[in-house]
């Protein structure tokens, strides 16, 4: 091995409150899942003990960085974090969080840590360099993920060269959509790994490293990522595609593009009862920004910098900062699903909820289901213990997050059971209009006008998350062919545009790289493919070998699915709510629910996956090298 990794893991055995290291895998298994969530799950299942759930003490915890992470490459950043899914259980979970935590891990001279067993009493652990520690959490236990990190820096006496990812009085309590959060403005939150840090007593990891990365070919490596920088930043011409997401929410774009979201009827408002409320709220949203203070935050090496503190300059929250990460998805959860008007309300509310460590897709749709019932009469002030919750009750949203994470009255009740038993508890009424797919909160959007995104978060392997996007929203994919947006509530070509688009964005998953630095990138796959060549010695790594990557990657995570009691009925446990056609906006009348099992079985052509057990077939596994693990 010449480049690209440290070459050694962190493992953390809480049991005995041990750390030691160990070397990497052969670099056999290193060039077939590469890093990030590739090298992460083959250690999960390689690891764990057969029937084990999220939150069993020995249920390894990965924090995993990638082959580019820490380097010149752009956005070098990304963390993968993977366990077994604590919202659907047969799953893997697979966060993703930005910000300088894997790039200080990866100087600090780890690939990654494993963790494993369960402190007596609440812990941080403290890497800095090769020393390693664990240390007493007491003092930070019961504090919101803000003011642990602050606390933290200040313990350890940095306030600049230390990140801090850790949990907040959600991941304490266990919480269905319990996140991990570092740097203020990142998180990762997919399958609850907030939860499962919880599980183990771990309130945080603070790292600090001085060291850089080993690349092959140092000198060529620099020219090919600056060069690759730049093509993020390329103004498509005629016939090649829309420009790259990263372009559209840099700078804390969000506030000067979200009219887009609403426009397209996409914003995630009333807890998807009135797409017409989401295109008003994004024009006041937008216009708002103009008196705000906006301050760009970005990420270890990144041009993009799409987080952004937010400092609200009038009205009741005047002189509030809020730390923001760099899309619409977590204000739609945490304010749009319960219908905040004030757009200084929202923002308030959005890092009320990263204060307290909850992602918002799950918290808000718990909330959104509440406050419709609510609305229509169905759920009572006396069974909400006195809460009004009519759309827009700030004040309402606070006080059932502070129930859900104390465990007392209707929030902690109901609400902290997580969307699926909630409902239940709730009834048949409730059961409909809750929003969830497997158990899991959606990247916040109302996907029903763009479907090849809905189908995407429908297959997606880690449970619900981002994986397969199509091109009907957002941005074109020129390296896989699409240079035009799709026709987005057409059935046709809509697996077809997933499963390609799947693969791709796992094999970047394994990288070390933020998505936005690859997502509808001209010339991306070439760019990250030859980086990994350039970065370890492997010189004849290309494409289409990353592809087969990806191909793999998208194959483990149904192999583990199976292996773990997933049925092939189970890719139809959807929210009601998400099959239904709106009444108003761009999708009225229209819904994927009568084409979806068609589309589906298209989808498991693509994969090469037996249509009637959901399996990958024989020649599938052959062919990505699976066959000995199913």
């Amino acid at each position: 091995m010449k480049g690209g990794y440290a070459g050694k893991l962190l493992r953390v055995n809480l049991d005995n409150g041990t750390c030691s290291c160990s070397p990497l895998p052969d670099e056999k298994i290193l060039r077939e899942y590469i890093g990030g969530i590739g090298l992460g799950m083959r250690l999960l299942i390689d690891e764990s003990p057969e029937g084990i759930e999220a939150t069993d003490p020995a249920a390894p915890l990965l924090l995993m960085t990638g082959p580019l992470t820490g380097t010149s490459a752009p956005s070098s950043s990304n963390l993968a974090v993977v366990s077994f899914n604590f919202n659907t259980p047969y799953a893997v979970a697979t966060g993703h969080t930005h910000g300088y935590w894997a790039a200080y891990l990866k100087h600090a001279g780890y690939d990654g840590i494993i963790i494993t067993g369960q402190a007596e009493n609440p812990v941080y652990l403290w890497v800095d360099d090769d020393h390693v520690e664990i240390r007493d959490a007491s003092k930070v236990w019961g504090q919101d993920t803000r003011e642990t990190e602050r606390l933290i820096k200040s313990e350890l006496g940095d306030e600049e060269k230390i990140s801090v990812a850790c949990i907040g009085p959600a991941g304490e309590a266990m919480l269905p959509g319990a996140s991990i959060k570092n740097d203020r403005n990142h998180g990762a939150s997919k399958g609850s790994v907030g939860a499962v840090m919880g599980s183990k007593r771990l309130k945080a990891v603070a790292v600090r490293g001085t060291s850089t990365v080993p690349l092959n070919e140092p000198l060529a490596f620099g020219e090919l990522t600056q060069t690759w920088d730049k093509a993020i930043w390329h103004e498509p011409k005629p016939g090649e595609g829309a420009p790259a997401v990263g372009t559209i929410l840099a700078k804390g774009g969000i506030t000067r593009a979200y009219s887009y979201v609403g426009e397209s009827h996409m914003l995630a408002g009333k807890n998807l009862s009135d797409p017409l409320w989401g295109e008003d709220f994004s024009k006041r949203f937008v216009q708002a920004a103009k008196d705000f203070t906006i301050t760009p935050k970005e990420s270890y090496n990144c041009s993009i910098a799409c987080a952004y503190d937010c400092k609200i300059n009038s009205g009741k929250f005047a002189g509030f900062t809020a730390s923001m990460c760099g899309g619409g998805e977590n204000m739609e959860g945490a304010a749009g699903m319960v219908g905040i008007d004030d757009p200084s309300e929202a923002l308030a509310l959005t890092d009320y909820f990263d204060a307290m460590g909850i992602d918002s897709s799950v918290g808000g749709s718990l909330m959104g289901m509440a406050f419709e019932l609510y609305e229509r009469g169905i759920l009572t002030k006396e069974e909400t213990g006195g809460l009004e919750l009519n759309w827009g009750n700030y004040e309402a949203a606070v006080e059932l997050l502070d129930q859900m994470c104390s465990g007392e009255g209707f929030g902690g009740n109901v609400l902290a059971k997580g969307l699926k038993e909630a409902s239940k508890l709730l009834g048949k009424e409730a059961e409909a209009c809750v929003l969830h797919i497997r158990g899991g909160g959606i990247n916040m959007h109302d996907w029903r006008p763009a479907w090849s995104v809905l189908l995407g978060q429908i297959v997606a392997g880690a449970g619900v998350c981002w994986q397969g996007p199509g091109v009907d929203a957002w941005t074109t994919d020129p390296d896989l062919g699409y240079t035009d947006f799709g026709e987005p509530m057409v059935p046709d070509g809509k697996a077809e545009a997933v499963a390609k688009t799947q693969m791709k964005k796992l094999w970047e998953d394994t990288l070390g790289v933020c998505w936005f630095a690859l997502w509808g990138v001209k010339g991306g796959l070439g760019f990250s493919s030859k980086s990994i060549a350039l970065a370890t010695g492997w010189s004849d790594f290309d494409e289409k070998e990353a592809m087969i990557v990806g191909e793999r990657m998208v194959n483990l995570q149904r192999v583990i699915a199976i292996k773990r009691g997933f049925k092939p009925e189970d890719e139809f446990d959807i929210s009601e709510r998400l099959l239904e056609a709106p009444s108003v906006g761009k999708a009225a009348g229209k819904t994927i629910r009568p084409h979806l099992r068609k589309m589906v079985q298209e989808y498991y052509d693509e994969m090469g996956w037996d249509k009637m057990t959901g399996k990958p077939n024989h020649s599938t596994l052959q062919k990505i090298g699976l066959t000995s693990d199913i």
